[in-house]
């Protein structure tokens, strides 16, 4: 196996080099720099390739020790599964050799300096600093080192999830800041590419690791084989879509037979067609020799082809990185496009905030597939026979659609441009679509519909998703303590530390922000009124509590934001330059009348909802103390009208007589 990878690996490096040479983008140099050096210029392709290589290897082996094959039933590791996190864990200190190497290679580039001279500490930690992605590559080295130690450690399951996910965020530094997050459409082609990096390291590693797990003879090859051919067709999807997203952003169909650029992104698709038919064949040979029967040697040999093709693609990918757009692409965009992706209309009227639509990628993406997922485990539900509240259903809709309007509407597209449109989009997702979301019971519909593994039967992803609900880390969110400082006290943090003006000049901020705003509702309404079963359960009264304890929080922030003389993220709001807004404190106030009095409705919704499920609550229990009395013959109440009488008597009481406090009937 490891020579296999050695030669993908160093076949992936001379493809990348050979095109940058052939391309002549080994010769393109940043326009007012000098050039670096030959070794700065293909020393750069090559460490990326290895960085890549092993990036996907170590996610590969982390995905199959935590999904692909069963652990052991008391949660630790079974022999494959350790076997796989070594893997990992080799592979994530290489890769994060690679990234420090990068880091040196980047700076060198991006200074037009040869790369000998960022020996220099000094001569480093400025360029560093001054440019973005010497700095994402440091990050990305700390998450790989991180995921190296972390391998050394686990035995879990649990924990090696963890650490697979820890591994998938160490591909986005890089992503983020790279050609796609500059420019016109930043916003489309960052949230593209994101989606094809990600794709490529479950497929290209998922592969990987399915190869050594076959070749180690391990256990569960089947199970491993089928799970992984399932992800790998929606991965080769994602991957085609977003790739073709990601492409028009920078080039026009024109372009793709008469510019280096174009005949690049023509490769890549090639090898990515290949890719799907070999796929295909290990979908319907491969797979299915091992399903019936005990063959796997053909699927090795697809697999280790579809290898040596992935590493191809992989330098064709580093050689497309490293080469200029066409020059068309390159004029230069309008003030705000440059800052935020796109141009903007006009002032925010209501039909633009309603019908003026930027899709987005990530939230408007997963806002469709969660709610087709719902739909689709409510389907299931009904052809078995099983009954769904309709009032659940419609819940979840319409959660998933206040996401979509926040993020892809007229809202999500005038966010990222005034403070009070910001404000608005914060508090649908923050205060509206959790409460929806929550009242939906997704987690009960997925433990409804999954089927069960069964008792000697490996883990799947009902199992998967109850490990996660009873986890150390949801009970540590779901803390009233937590879960308010989450939700009311990151309000604070936000906007009032200088942390939103130094995030709004970065568009993988403000996707961040829009994650913790969405997440962080939902844990704190989740214990509230959540159908599902919270892994700490309140008492109502305490439920009660934690709300009322979240309200003067809230609209004292807005209260704050009202009467607050300095402007928030003025530098960036001023750099926009937007004609229609000439007083950018009369917008942070109306973003803070927005946010005190967006909380009402929300606020009445949950008291409505949590009082509906109080009510019913206290039912169901006295429902179930009248069938206990039935069962019982009422012997505690005649026990205890025994008593009374007795007293009524002056005759003593039977030690041990009595019953429920309650009328004598």
């Amino acid at each position: 196996m490891w020579p296999l990878l050695a030669v993908s690996v160093l076949l992936g490096a001379v493809v990348a080099v050979a095109l940058l040479t052939l391309s002549g983008a080994a010769t393109y140099v940043i326009v007012g720099l000098p050039d670096p050096g030959a070794i700065t210029r293909y020393g750069i392709g090559v460490v990326r390739v290895v960085a890549d290589a092993s990036s996907v290897v170590c996610i590969g082996s982390l995905l199959l020790a935590a999904f692909l094959v069963p652990p052991q039933g008391s949660g630790t590791l079974a022999r494959d599964g350790y076997a796989a996190v070594r893997t990992a864990g080799i592979a994530a200190w290489v890769w994060f050799v690679a990234a420090l190497a990068s880091v040196l290679f980047t700076a060198a580039d991006g200074a037009g300096k040869p790369v000998t001279e960022m020996f220099s500490g000094q001569t480093l930690l400025t360029l560093v600093d001054a440019i973005e992605q010497p700095k994402a590559w440091l990050f990305t080295a700390a998450l790989a080192l991180l995921v190296a130690v972390g391998c050394r450690l686990v035995l879990s399951w649990g924990w090696t999830a963890v650490l697979f996910f820890v591994a998938v965020a160490g591909l986005v530094p890089v992503a983020v800041t790279g050609h796609s997050a500059s420019g016109g459409a930043h916003d489309l082609a960052t949230n593209s590419l994101l989606y094809h990096l990600v794709a490529a390291a479950l497929w290209v590693g998922g592969l990987l690791a399915l190869l050594a797990h076959g070749w180690r003879r391990g256990d569960h090859f089947a199970l491993a084989a089928t799970r992984f051919s399932k992800l790998a067709l929606a991965c080769w999807l994602v991957m085609a879509a977003s790739g073709v997203i990601n492409a028009l952003v920078r080039i026009s169909p024109g372009d793709l037979l008469t510019t280096d650029y174009g005949l690049l992104v023509l490769a890549k698709i090639v090898a990515l067609l290949m890719l799907g038919v070999f796929g295909h064949q290990q979908r319907s040979r491969g797979v299915r020799a091992l399903t019936d029967g005990p063959g796997g040697g053909q699927l090795l040999r697809l697999g280790a082809v579809e290898m040596l093709i992935m590493f191809v693609t992989i330098g064709i990918a580093t050689a497309l990185s490293r080469t200029p757009p066409p020059p068309q692409s390159l004029i230069q965009p309008s003030n705000t496009e440059l800052l935020i992706g796109y141009d903007l209309a006009g002032p925010p009227t209501v039909l633009r905030l309603l019908f003026d639509w930027r899709f987005d990628l990530v939230y408007g993406t997963a806002a469709i597939v969660l709610a087709a997922l719902y739909l689709a485990g409510v389907l299931r539900l009904r052809r078995r026979g099983d009954r769904w509240p309709a009032g659940r259903t419609f819940a979840w809709l319409a959660g998933c659609l206040v996401v979509l309007l926040a993020t892809s509407s007229g809202i999500g597209r005038y966010s990222p441009a005034m403070f009070s449109v910001h404000m608005g989009g914060h508090m649908l997702l923050s205060m509206v679509a959790p409460v929806l979301l929550v009242l939906g019971g997704p987690v009960t519909l997925a433990l409804r519909a999954l089927p069960v593994a069964g008792k000697d039967a490996p883990p799947g992803p009902r199992e998967w998703l109850l490990a996660f609900v009873h986890s150390p880390l949801s009970k540590a969110l779901t803390h009233p303590i937590v879960a308010l400082a989450l939700f009311v006290g990151s309000f604070y943090v936000l906007y009032f530390s200088g942390l939103f003006d130094a995030a709004l000049n970065y568009h993988w901020a403000h996707l961040l922000m829009n994650a913790h705003f969405l997440l962080a509702g939902y844990v704190f309404y989740w214990p509230v009124i959540g159908i599902d079963p919270s892994p700490r359960r309140l008492p109502h009264l305490g439920r009660l509590g934690l709300m009322f304890a979240a309200m003067p929080f809230h609209a004292f922030f807005g209260v704050i934001l009202m009467s607050k003389q300095t402007v928030i993220g003025q530098a960036f709001f001023q750099s926009l330059r937007l004609p229609w807004i000439t007083d950018l404190l009369a917008d942070q106030r109306l973003g803070g009348g927005i946010a005190w009095a967006s909380g009402e409705l929300p606020v009445l919704l949950v008291l409505i909802a949590l009082l509906v499920q109080w009510a019913r609550a206290d039912d169901r229990e006295a429902r179930r103390n009248d069938r206990r009395a039935e069962a019982s013959g009422d012997a505690e109440l005649a026990a205890y009208n025994a008593m009374l009488r007795q007293l009524a008597e002056g005759r003593p009481v039977a030690e041990g007589s009595g019953g429920s406090p309650g009328a004598e009937r």
